[in-house]
């Protein structure tokens, strides 16, 4: 069965569909010819395609969680409050309590309307700190401190996936993913929500000056173009049978250093003066990913080297942004 095959006509929910994730995972299951519904909380749909039912919800309400859910086959749990490195240092509470009520309340909500199979999205801060590529069992809930609450709020989420798909008589399947660091169109690009590669691309375009970087640099990730991730993650979901998790990453381990080289290379900014500022919150200094389960399920490799993923990106963002800010869009 070839992947269309597999989603063609299936009724399909993605929640956050106008998020970085969701508006690319929304395109693909499009093109594959699934009916798709897609949530939206406060933001408008970045990007609207015209076959997906969009619905405006609040997935903290399980009246809402219970209506989105109604008649689908499958549900990709995209939806999260999620932010940058100098939010998470300071309020990391601001992540706990709506993201572990949403994800309670959608599991629910799906199991109770028989959906076929759940895909929950969660995140490489399971892991400990490791100098080794980390693979899937190597989470033993010895959270990096800065990551204590956002890790178990995740970690929660994977065990009620568990349950739900091993511990009751009449389980639904689910499918948990742990992304590498994502990057790529689409992704949030305000200075107050920004990531390292999506703060990066905006200083270079914009030609900051001096160019301020947090850290010294030498922090160690595994970076991921979203389209990668996106076809990784629906051969996984299409693959797997009852319960499984997977790293979809790039396997490929770079320095912020190396990131930024790429960065200024494609925003062509050669005479950049870089000031590497280490007062400004880090995170994980080491992460490095083992993706072997994925490619032995399901085949899948990264087919964008990061030259090509940045140099994309940088393309997107001068076009999206060539007449307003991040913040004014």
């Amino acid at each position: 069965m070839s992947q269309k095959d597999y989603f063609y006509g299936k009724r399909v929910l993605v929640t956050g569909a106008g998020g970085f994730v969701g508006t690319h995972l929304v395109r693909r299951l499009v093109e594959l010819g699934a009916v798709v519904r897609g949530t939206l909380h406060i933001k408008p749909p970045q990007r609207i395609e015209q076959a997906v039912e969009y619905v405006t919800c609040d997935l903290t309400n399980p009246k809402d969680c219970a209506a989105v859910t109604q008649k689908m086959d499958f549900v990709f749990m995209g939806a999260a409050l999620s932010s940058g490195a100098g939010v998470m240092a300071v309020t990391p509470l601001v992540h706990l309590t709506p993201n572990v009520v949403m994800n309670a309340h959608m599991l629910a909500a799906a199991y109770e309307n028989a959906v076929k199979k759940f895909c929950f999205i969660s995140s490489n801060t399971v892991y400990p700190l490791t100098d080794f590529p980390v693979k899937e069992e190597d989470a033993n809930y010895d959270f990096f401190e800065k990551y204590f609450v956002v890790g178990w709020m995740k970690r929660f989420t994977e065990i009620m996936c568990q349950m739900y798909a091993e511990k009751i008589e009449s389980p639904m399947e689910v499918v948990v993913i742990r992304p590498g660091n994502l990057y790529g169109p689409f992704d949030k690009y305000s200075w107050k929500e920004s990531k390292v590669v999506a703060a990066l691309i905006r200083r270079a375009v914009e030609r900051q000056n001096p160019f301020a970087v947090w850290g010294d640099g030498l922090d160690i990730k595994d970076f991921l173009y979203v389209e990668d991730f996106v076809q990784g993650l629906l051969l996984s979901f299409e693959r797997v049978q009852g319960f499984s998790t997977l790293n979809i990453a790039s396997g490929q381990p770079v320095t912020i250093r190396d990131v930024l080289g790429e960065v200024l290379a494609a925003a062509d900014y050669k005479d950049a003066r870089i000031e590497y500022n280490l007062s400004k919150p880090t995170m994980i200094p080491i992460r490095k990913i083992d993706i072997s389960r994925v490619r032995d399920i399901s085949g899948w490799e990264p087919q964008t080297p990061i030259t090509e993923g940045i140099k994309r990106t940088v393309e997107w963002y001068r076009t999206t942004y060539a007449s307003q800010t991040p913040e004014d869009a």
